[in-house]
Parts: C-alpha cells; sequence; structure tokens
C-alpha cells in the first residue's frame, strides 16, 4: 500500500510513519519542517520518501494525492505558543492547507484521515465530552480558539465532500496524545514537566494547577489510527481518540516528579506572564472513548506512569 502522511516528520507524523514501515507499506512524508523535524525520521533513512514541501502547494498535493492509497493528514500549526505568536500563518496552514488536501483527495478518491483535535470542543462544560456534543468557543478576540475555529472548518470540509463527492474520509479528535519525540517547545505539558524533572529543574505549573486533563499513548493513538484507516465502515465518522484517567496538573507535576524521582520543585506562573494576549484555558477536558470501543474495540492500554517513563527514557 502507498501512504501518504502530510506532517509526518512530526511528533504523531513519525510515529505513524514507523508503523506503516513495519508493515511493509511504502510511505511518503511531506512536511515543511516548520514544527517537524529531520530528527523523528533519522531512522527510517531510506525506509521513506521525504518531500519539502508546503500542504498549501496544490500541484504538489495533487501529484502526491495521485499516486497514494491512503492519506494520514496530520499537517498543521499547532501548539498554543504558535497558534498565539502567528495566527495569520496558523490560519492559512490550517484552513487552506486542509482544503487543498481534501479537494485533492476527493479528485482521486483517494481514502483519507483527518487529524483534528479535542480544541474543537471548545471550553464545553459538559464532561465527558462525546462526538456530538456542542463546541464552545470564546470570542474571536482571543485568538487561542482560531486553532479551533479552524479545525472545525476542516472538519465541516471533509463532511461536506463526503456528502457531495462520496469521499471515503474519518475524522480522529486527538486529545493531548503524548510520548517520545514530542517537545514542549510549543507548550506540550508532560515533555516540559518531564524534561525539567531529568534536569531537577523546577516543574512551571501555568495557572493553580486544578485544571485537568487525560492523556493518551502515541502508540495507543497510532493503533487507533491505523485501525480506522483499516476499517471502511468508519467511512464519514468522527471519533475521539484519548486516554482514561483524568488528573489535575499539579497532580501531574508531583507524578512525573515521583516517577522520575527527581529533586525539582514546582512554581507557579500567572497565565499573563506565559502566554501572549489572546490566551484563555480550558478548565476540564476529558473524552469519551465509547463510540470508538464499540466500533472498532479499541482502548487505550498504557497508563499515565508508563507514559511518563516512556517520555524520559527510564
Amino acid at each position: 500500500m502507498r501512504v501518504l502522511i502530510t506532517g509526518g516528520a512530526g511528533f504523531i507524523g513519525s510515529h505513524l510513519a514507523d508503523h506503516y514501515v513495519a508493515k511493509g507499506d511504502q510511505v511518503t512524508i511531506l512536511d515543511n519542517f516548520s514544527t517537524g523535524s529531520q530528527e523523528n525520521l533519522a531512522h527510517l533513512a531510506g525506509k521513506v520518501t521525504t518531500v519539502d514541501g508546503d500542504i498549501r502547494n496544490v500541484d504538489l498535493i495533487e501529484k502526491l494525492t495521485k499516486d497514494a492509497d491512503l492519506i494520514l493528514h496530520m499537517a498543521a500549526a499547532l501548539g498554543v505558543n504558535t497558534i498565539l505568536e502567528s495566527p495569520l500563518e496558523s490560519m492559512s496552514t490550517n484552513i487552506t492547507g486542509s482544503e487543498v488536501v481534501l479537494h485533492a483527495a476527493a479528485k482521486y478518491k483517494s481514502r483519507i484521515i483527518i487529524a483534528s483535535t479535542s480544541e474543537i470542543y471548545g471550553k464545553n462544560p459538559k464532561q465527558p465530552l462525546s462526538e456530538g456534543d456542542d463546541r464552545v468557543v470564546g470570542a474571536p478576540q482571543k485568538i487561542r480558539w482560531t486553532y479551533s475555529d479552524a479545525k472545525a472548518i476542516e472538519e465541516a470540509m471533509a463532511t461536506a465532500l463526503h456528502s457531495q463527492k462520496n469521499l471515503p474520509v474519518t475524522i480522529v479528535r486527538l486529545f493531548n496524545t503524548v510520548g517520545p519525540r514530542q517537545t514542549g517547545r510549543y507548550g506540550m505539558v508532560v515533555p516540559r514537566f518531564v524534561q525539567a524533572a531529568l534536569k531537577n529543574e523546577a516543574l512551571t505549573i501555568y495557572g493553580d494547577g486544578t485544571q485537568s486533563r487525560v492523556f493518551c499513548h502515541v502508540d495507543d493513538a497510532v493503533k487507533a489510527i491505523a485501525t480506522i484507516a483499516g476499517t471502511d465502515a468508519t467511512i464519514g465518522e468522527v471519533f475521539n481518540v484519548g486516554g482514561n484517567g483524568e488528573i489535575t496538573i499539579k497532580e501531574l507535576a508531583e507524578k512525573v516528579i515521583a516517577v522520575t524521582k527527581s529533586q525539582s520543585v514546582i512554581t507557579y506562573t500567572p497565565y499573563s506572564d506565559a502566554y501572549p494576549a489572546g490566551f484563555e484555558d480550558i478548565q476540564r477536558r476529558v473524552p469519551d472513548i465509547t463510540k470508538i470501543s464499540k466500533r472498532i474495540g479499541w482502548a487505550p492500554t498504557q497508563d499515565l506512569e508508563a507514559i511518563i517513563k516512556d517520555v524520559a527514557g527510564i
């Protein structure tokens, strides 16, 4: 099988490349390396075809799509810091880029998986969140929500193309996927805490630490995505992909320190000092994974302690 992974040099994309290379598939990776890294692909040298390019390049996308049996659209401007610091470029990548990829897939009737996000739900207070729940987002001037808005438009385009042109698409909404190769550079909390703990440096919590999340190991997420991609009955559907075990950020920091046997202390920084203007946080975000469990029999297998150890390399 010929597999095209947009954003394949990124954290999740590179793990998907590992999966399909191990299966013996022909893998092509498209990435502009703005957030992706050649280091993530170094171990795949000679086993994948890598293209340095932009998902907004119509001619390039059509050329690559025409030759693909499966497209895994993972490319996006991601991370709260990226969105706040480069909002216009982020919106262009996430809206225009996805439009180009989706229309190319529709043109060639290519099987495609769209990587969406739990950000879709915004700050909906109803927890856990299931696929049909409403979006509750802040004012447009809160730039942080442009990522949620862009991904919502992407999902809407995918849904319309499925309905009108029979695009064989499935949408996966990823909740706090973590694991090896993830960087804390873009605000991802687990690698940021682990890196600090391994150096016995302070673990800095933004806000008061009572906000809570649920984390999912990247290997579990890859299994979910690959199973969905190989299951025609999932076409036209949306699935949450997330872990089990809600934990506050303060409890997460304490757990990271305990698991890594670190001498680190915990410090607190107000949001106003941590992020540019336009930031707004979400107090809770918990996935309801009932649908994916019932449909394809998937469930996460790795708990938070295993995730922390894997990220820390211990």
